[in-house]
């Protein structure tokens, strides 16, 4: 085999690297390569590999999913009707809401073949994408500063992959991210959620259900805890919680998913001897905890940037919502005829998202740190749940729903998030 052949199986070069085949990281990619870019996709692992979620999917998530083509009809996804709240003794019902700018109903996949979904997707329209490839580091342009590429470890190789753009799609802990001395900021809420599956009559449930209290003996926490059906003899079954606690870091999260499904009905089958896997948990970085979302060649998107809902923890919505938008930032910049263009075109996407997601999220955190407080969760959960009207509202402010011109709670949530100030 010549030197050359070597060179050219050690080394590749795209238009644009995007780090992470996650959610966030394939819809970049599938956007980018849709607009004729040539696209590298990195995946650090090889799929079917297990994501610590709740797997539920809401209107915003699938509004996504339908715009890229994803077949959501096929085999193995679920629908929901929309959210069973159950709390101060009250179960309550609400459909999602029935709006112009997303879909009526929810969907449930597990991430064991979600994300290799939006993968696979996303390589049958162009992407190239390369499985096994653990990213080590950044390739920085001596003259600029800028990132160029990165180096990685491929089949216990070094090999370095150049590109235009380099988009950081590799999680909470976005080792490039640190590695281009972006941290994450101390002043943004984290969560961690921890979840497991139990086979389980209620499998099939027309609705997501979430419990607005978790008990730590005689303390009510910040977080919520949820039953997600799967469809396949499952229920995806765990809980969040909030650092905006005191209680936050001293509390074994494994132990109160178990105290917390033992008070349940048996014959839902949440015991220990249904449970299929083990209990596993996740950081939730929320509200852009890290910024900003371009610097230097690289693009921040989903958990890499923060990019989870503050008021319920969702994170795949937005993963893909900000892959998207920073895929049609990256194809106007690439069309520029100079690099000053370029750049100019580029700096505009932190803004972008701060416009659209800034005050809501701002909105968020004022939330959650007014639920942290002792007293507070205990008379939400109280004094909202017996008031479906007040109920309905609190839905599409937590999960973000709302049309641009619609009802009057539409209005309300559209007007606090455009006047808080984002940050």
């Amino acid at each position: 085999m010549s030197e050359q052949v070597r060179a050219q199986r050690r080394t590749a070069e795209a238009d644009v690297i995007v780090v992470g085949a996650g959610p966030s990281g394939a819809t970049a990619a599938f956007y980018l390569a849709k607009a004729g870019l040539d696209v590298l996709l990195l995946e650090k692992t090889r799929f079917p590999r297990e994501k610590v979620c709740g797997d539920g999917l809401t209107p915003r998530a699938v509004k996504e999913l339908i715009g890229m083509g994803v077949d959501i009809d096929g085999p193995g996804w679920i629908r929901n009707k929309g959210l069973r709240v159950v709390g101060g003794g009250m179960r309550l019902e609400l459909d999602w809401p029935d709006l112009h700018s997303f879909p009526d109903f929810g969907l449930v996949r597990t991430r064991m073949d979600f994300d290799q979904i939006l993968a696979e997707h996303a390589q049958r329209n162009g992407v190239t994408l390369i499985q096994e490839v653990n990213v080590t580091g950044p390739v920085i342009d001596e003259r600029s500063g800028h990132i160029v590429g990165v180096t990685a470890r491929k089949d216990g190789e070094d090999v370095t992959y150049g590109a235009l753009l380099v988009v950081a799609a590799d999680g909470n802990s976005s080792r490039l991210s640190l590695a281009m001395g972006l941290h994450k900021r101390e002043d943004r809420p984290m969560g961690v959620a921890v979840r497991t599956y139990y086979t389980s009559p209620r499998h099939d449930d027309d609705y997501l259900e979430t419990w607005l209290e978790l008990w730590d003996g005689d303390r009510l926490l910040p977080g919520y805890g949820w039953i997600f059906p799967v469809g396949d003899g499952t229920s995806n079954v765990g809980l969040g919680l909030l650092n905006t606690s005191a209680a936050f870091k001293n509390i074994d999260y494994r132990d109160l998913l178990k105290r917390w499904v033992k008070g349940m009905p048996s014959e839902w089958g949440y015991a220990e001897e249904n449970m299929v896997g083990q209990i596993r948990g996740a950081a939730l970085p929320m509200a852009f905890n890290r910024q900003p979302h371009y610097t230097r060649g690289l693009v921040l998107v989903g958990d890499a940037g923060g990019s989870i809902n503050p008021f319920n923890g969702e994170g795949i919505a937005y993963a893909m919502e900000t892959g998207r938008t920073a895929a049609d930032v990256i194809v106007q910049a690439l069309s520029r005829t100079t690099p000053a263009q370029r750049e100019r075109v580029l700096r505009e996407y932190p803004r972008i998202l701060k416009d659209v997601y800034g005050g809501y999220f701002t909105l968020g955190r004022l939330f959650v740190e007014a639920i942290g407080k002792p007293g507070v969760m205990k008379f939400v959960t109280r004094h909202g749940l017996p008031h479906p009207t007040l109920m309905r509202f609190a839905l599409k402010l937590l999960g973000n729903l709302t049309d641009r011109r619609g009802d009057a709670s539409d209005r309300i949530i559209n007007a606090l998030s455009k006047v808080a100030p984002p940050a």
